[in-house]
């Protein structure tokens, strides 16, 4: 069938054919840093990770690009606000951003150009636009796109310009000399951050940075532009009107777009104080890098298109999801001997894998494979043999990392422990291991009555126990 993209431009699936056989250029459009990541950014950098990860896997070489918004009227105002320089102030926010994206496993793109490095690709990009008369300078210094001189506006998102001239009436703005013109470059106001430009002090508007980075970084003409949901309009629709009336020549010929997140069925938002970041989730939990694989794998538990509705109980369905795939790991591990070979890999589960993400990355469909493969673990233990056991378990962790998963060591996900020789790591770990070590006695000793009482208060504090056959005993906590 070969891989299936839906195409946002064409509003249908395409098959993918990249410009030059075996490469593959990407831009995504990144964050714009004044804050905190929050569960939407987490999105586009979780979908398009693992695109990008899909895409190496089944052996192309790709070359991703995430740019970095570093100037912008919020960057301006939030550093205003907080009376810190603006460099300063996204330099701070972009080592957290790094900080959450590791915490996702996500990998870092191979180039992260930023606004502000690209200056002078954004002024000679408006030159070009100026002499095709496709850019002029209003009477308050900022330069303008003539958005009726571009033929085909509209195209991406599916807007006549008769609706966004009935839209535009209401900002009606003088300088412009149609209210649907947008800017691409900003006479500088005193105390902002500006560069010098042949139209006067001043700094880039925020659609033609991505334009001039993403040619800069990929050429005039590449195989995916990706971002949110949110980006089609204006912004994309923007770039493509400037790209394209700069170089003549078609720019993109993939569109990606990933939908939104929700909040128990509302929009996420500041003002509804229902916005959640990507560090509140994780800094929520005991074991910060567990959290960050659960919303990992709760984002691809949805097909990147469709809405993602997120609350505590989709959470929860998410880690226990999770726990049911390291179970299957652990069992393997604890109950297998290193020194067994491997039974022959079945094929069927790596076709079906490979069949769902080639139906436009249906994730949905890849992770229920997984599952699949946690249902033969199981079974092989019942009437398979030990060594099918590992060769599934070995595929289980092969194809759950072609998705970023299965990554950390399966005992420290389940937080399971056991009594042995080697000490424990906290004072609550003691505490557990001396309770279970009493229960053991006291099973010792016939003692049911009391065995009974110290698994009912392990329970309370939310430890979950497993005997083994073999008189020891694993925990692990709720």
């Amino acid at each position: 069938m070969g891989l299936q993209i839906y195409n946002s431009l064409t509003r249908k699936k395409e098959l993918f054919q990249p410009l030059v056989p075996g490469r593959v250029g990407i831009y995504v459009c990144g964050m714009t840093v004044y804050d905190y990541c929050h569960l939407g950014h987490a999105r586009v950098l979780v979908v398009f990770d693992m695109v990008v990860r899909a895409l190496r896997a089944w052996g192309y070489k790709v070359d991703y690009v995430r740019n970095i918004t570093d100037i912008d009227d919020k960057i301006i105002s939030r550093a205003a606000e907080l009376d810190e320089p603006f460099r300063g102030l996204t330099e701070r926010f972009i080592d957290a951003m790094h900080a959450d994206e590791r915490i996702l496993n996500v990998s870092p793109p191979d180039q992260e150009p930023r606004a502000t490095g690209h200056i002078a690709q954004i002024i000679e990009l408006i030159q070009t636009l100026e002499q095709r008369g496709l850019a002029y300078q209003g009477e308050n210094g900022d330069v303008y796109f003539r958005v009726r001189k571009f033929e085909g506006y509209g195209a991406l998102s599916g807007r006549s310009l008769d609706d966004l001239q009935a839209g535009a009436r209401v900002e009606k703005d003088e300088s412009k000399d149609d209210p649907l013109d947008f800017v691409l470059w900003k006479r500088a106001k005193p105390g902002e951050p500006m560069w010098g430009s042949p139209w006067g002090e001043g700094r880039p508007g925020w659609h033609i940075e991505c334009s001039a980075m993403s040619t800069k970084c990929l050429g005039e003409h590449f195989d995916i532009h990706g971002g949110g949901m949110d980006l089609r309009f204006p912004h994309h629709e923007n770039e493509i009107a400037q790209t394209e009336g700069a170089t003549g020549s078609r720019f993109v010929n993939t569109w990606m777009h990933n939908g939104f997140v929700q909040i128990d069925e509302e929009k996420m938002s500041k003002s509804l104080g229902n916005f959640f970041t990507i560090r509140d989730l994780v800094g929520q939990d005991d074991n910060p890098a567990r959290a960050g694989e659960v919303v990992r794998f709760l984002m691809l538990l949805s097909h990147y298109r469709s809405p993602l509705n997120f609350s505590t109980e989709v959470m929860e369905q998410a880690r226990a999801g999770l726990d049911r795939m390291y179970g299957a790991l652990f069992k393997v591990r604890t109950e297998t001997s290193a020194e067994e070979p491997d039974a022959r890999v079945n094929n069927t589960f790596d076709e079906e894998f490979d069949r769902a993400l080639e139906d436009d990355f249906n994730t949905p469909s890849a992770i229920s494979v997984l599952f699949d493969l946690v249902r033969a673990i199981n079974r092989s233990f019942e009437t398979g043999t030990a060594s099918e056991a590992q060769s599934l378990s070995g595929q289980l962790e092969r194809l759950g990392g072609k998705l970023g998963l299965l990554y950390q060591d399966p005992a420290a996900m389940l937080g399971i422990g056991g009594v042995s020789d080697s000490a424990a790591e906290s004072d609550a770990d003691v505490e557990i291991e001396n309770l279970i070590e009493k229960r053991r006695q006291a099973r010792r000793d016939k003692d049911f009555q009391l065995s009974d009482e110290v698994r009912a208060q392990l329970e309370e504090m939310g430890i979950i126990l497993e005997d083994r056959p073999d008189g020891s005993t694993l925990w692990r906590r709720r």
